[in-house]
């Protein structure tokens, strides 16, 4: 089968763009880190004058070239119109906190602390809001808008390469169920949320305290609750409703995060045997237990 893929992996400093040029290296993309955004047209008719059958390329664009966001909207149109290209544009984000805790650790110079900056004084706070300013109306316009705040490298790597996959190898959609904590904040990429802190917690039995929603006494303890009976009930219908429509728009990811106080037992068992019964029946899925740091396929 052909493979056609170009992507533009855009963002703020930080939020993990080597990382995710890295990956889709691994999976064959030819990757150009840093193109000027006027550069981009040239970049397009090269590829549109390769083989067809063999396209796939990304590239990452960002607040390194100061004139990337002027030159940009004009570059996609000239890519649309005259070569037919219909590159997939890729957000990463990251809450300030995080950013700020990278740029600690790295020791790295963000690329907008400039000599006006310092002459400013301007603090690296100030820096990243100004970025985010900078770069909201390519984040407006993105096809998928990923926020690396609570996942690490390799649950990074994973989430992009399912995201490529999805429109090259699979026919229909593939759905990322993820579990998360309520106290340490919201997944900002979730196309749907979905609050489990209703019902029972397993927390407060001290026997199951220190297990997860994967291990068999907690599964136990929620499937004898009629609260639980229900709402899974309730989500099973919602998604068998909606997830045909979506393909039909021809959407090939879709995000569900379901969510509990600690993500650690209800939220967690809900994903997991939605999980199941979906990809028994031919859905395609991935898996994300932010808080446990776990991600999985289902097929």
């Amino acid at each position: 089968m052909a493979e056609r893929d170009f992507i533009i992996v855009s963002g703020l400093s930080g939020s993990g763009k080597s990382t995710v040029l890295q990956a889709l290296e691994d999976q064959g993309y030819y990757c150009v880190d840093n193109l000027p955004a006027t550069l981009l047209v040239d970049f397009g008719a090269q590829l549109a004058r390769r083989d067809a059958s063999s396209m796939l390329a990304a590239v990452s664009i960002d607040v390194r070239n100061r004139e990337f966001l002027a030159a940009l909207p004009q570059a996609l149109a000239d890519l649309r119109q005259r070569y037919a290209l219909c590159p997939r544009i890729l957000f990463l984000e990251a809450d300030e906190g995080t950013l700020l805790r990278r740029f600690s650790e790295t020791r790295r110079r963000h690329p907008l602390t400039d000599d006006l900056a310092a002459a400013l004084g301007e603090s690296l706070l100030t820096v990243l809001r100004r970025e985010r300013e900078m770069v909201q109306p390519l984040a407006d316009v993105a096809d998928k808008r990923l926020d690396t705040s609570q996942i690490n490298t390799h649950q990074l790597r994973l989430r992009v390469q399912a995201w490529s996959l999805a429109s090259r190898h699979y026919s229909g959609l593939v759905l990322l169920l993820q579990s998360f904590a309520f106290k340490k904040g919201l997944p900002l990429d979730s196309d749907f949320v979905f609050d489990l802190r209703a019902l029972p917690n397993p927390h407060y039995d001290p026997e199951l305290r220190a297990l997860t929603g994967r291990d068999a006494p907690v599964r136990d303890f929620l499937e004898k609750s009629p609260e639980v009976a229900r709402s899974f009930v309730s989500l099973r219908t919602f998604l068998q409703t909606w997830l045909a429509p979506f393909a039909q728009e021809h959407r090939n990811y879709v995000t569900v995060s379901l969510g509990c106080t600690g993500g650690q037992h209800r939220s967690v068992y809900m994903v997991e045997a939605l999980a199941r019964l979906l990809a028994g029946e031919g859905q395609r899925v991935l898996i994300q237990h932010r808080e446990l740091g776990i991600t999985e396929t289902l097929t």
